[in-house]
């Protein structure tokens, strides 16, 4: 039953895993404290267990969903409707596993809870629209999880009662009992405004009367060469390697990690970027100082496949799923459709009986960007996104034109790339001159 409920509510194979994995735990500490209370309080008991013993916030948001699932099917009548319905959900790394399940291809549903009936069917028709128009996994789970945020300050009032004042009122609840930043207030704006028009087919004009977050002046964090040459130094291979294209192309890390060896162009000294933020292409300079290890890092690639192809049951890569599935079928195993970073472990599809090779985990790199910055005793907050900050500003004070740098970072708008004249001290002059003087 738990298994059909899972299928039932589209959870993704990956989270599937994981929500077996909490109701054992929790099975097991039912067995061996035999708390008293309600199911409610045993399920209250198993997740502060958790929070006592390390586990971040959102493991701990993701069992109590795992586990008020399990009580819901096990039950004749929900017993937990006491327990607090996470507002988002983090799923612990995949890379933990040897040999994990897929990676996340579609996005959870909440589970069904009184007045919830309604809202569970719009988030379904909202999923579909986004898949429709294409948007990215990450567009989609941002997007549902506003509308359940939503959906929790309404009170899951029948869907017939939301209006756009309804809405008004959650955007300025946000701002101001929220205090979130006026990006978040956007990204939220942005979600209820998809759902009025293209869920709810109706008009979404609040204008002046949502009360808006404080915009706060947003200087990214850079590092300087000698720091970026520093955390290299202390990175291991593959981490160097990854770091070095982000900082040397100006990537961002999805872009980096879903890079396919097809996508080096040796001939051109070109990196070809697909499906980057906005489903957009561009093509950015090859650093002249990567493309001996890029040649290389293609050849143990092309080995590795060699390997798979002698695996039992390989099915080849994850492939794009804008391919055709016969295509998609047939092309798998070829090399130019292998990550230029894979994982080092296979993963098991069990729809398919087959186990694919997926791109290397952020989770790792973080970690290992963490522990060389670290090491390399460098006062600053950094992360993999730093490094695209790096490139940017690098080049600026080097004289690049904007519009250049721009292109090579594909900012849509001239204005997202001129925070980086922030970070780089003036050049210009400052005193009065004629130009017939200079």
């Amino acid at each position: 039953m738990y298994q059909a409920r899972l299928r039932a509510l589209d959870v993704s194979l990956i989270e599937n895993a994981h929500y077996v994995k909490w109701v054992r735990y929790y099975l097991d500490f039912e067995a061996k404290y035999q708390p008293s209370g309600s199911a409610a309080d045993v399920a209250d008991a198993f997740i502060e267990k958790l929070s006592s013993k390390g586990q971040s916030a959102g493991l701990c948001q993701q069992a109590r969903k795992a586990v008020h699932l399990y009580l819901e099917v096990s039950q004749p009548t929900p017993p937990v409707s006491a327990m607090a319905e996470p507002k988002s959900l983090v799923v612990a790394s995949p890379e933990t596993q040897t040999r994990s399940v897929a990676p996340p291809g579609s996005v959870p549903v909440a589970p069904t809870a009184p007045g919830r009936g309604g809202w569970i069917g719009l988030e379904r028709a909202m999923a579909g629209e986004i898949k429709l128009r294409n948007y990215s996994p990450k567009t989609l789970s941002t997007y549902l999880m506003w509308v359940r945020r939503f959906g929790d300050y309404m009170g899951h009032l029948p869907v017939d009662a939301i209006t756009d004042e309804s809405a008004k009122d959650f955007l300025t609840d946000l701002a101001v009992k929220g205090h979130v930043v006026a990006s978040t207030q956007n990204q939220a704006f942005n979600a209820l405004l998809f759902l009025f028009r293209h869920i709810l087919k109706r008009d979404y004009e609040l204008g002046d009367r949502v009360v808006r977050a404080k915009v706060s002046k947003y200087i990214p964090t850079v590092l300087t060469r000698l720091e970026v040459d520093a955390v290299l130094k202390k990175l291991k291979y593959p981490h160097n390697l990854i770091v070095s294209m982000l900082y040397g192309c100006g990537l961002r890390l999805s872009e980096c990690l879903n890079l396919r060896t097809s996508d080096l162009d040796f001939e051109e000294n070109l990196v070809i970027v697909h499906d980057g933020k906005g489903k957009k292409d561009r093509s950015v300079p090859m650093p002249k100082l990567l493309k001996l290890e890029l040649r290389q890092q293609v050849a143990r690639v092309a080995k590795q496949l060699e390997r798979d192809l002698e695996t039992p049951d390989f099915g080849g890569v994850f492939m794009p799923e804008s391919l055709g599935k016969r295509r998609a079928q047939s092309e798998a195993k070829a090399l130019q459709w292998q990550w230029v970073f894979p994982a080092k472990t296979l993963t098991l599809v069990p729809d398919e009986g087959l186990y694919r090779r997926y791109h290397s985990y952020s989770q790792q790199l973080s970690q290992a960007i963490r522990t060389a910055v670290r090491r390399a005793k460098i006062a600053k907050r950094v992360s993999a996104h730093t490094f695209r900050h790096s490139f940017a500003s690098h080049l600026l004070a080097a004289n690049v034109d904007l519009r250049t740098i721009q292109e090579l970072l594909g900012h849509s708008d001239i204005k997202t790339t001129m925070i980086y004249t922030h970070t780089v001290q003036s050049r210009t002059k400052k005193e009065m001159i004629s130009p017939l003087d200079l």
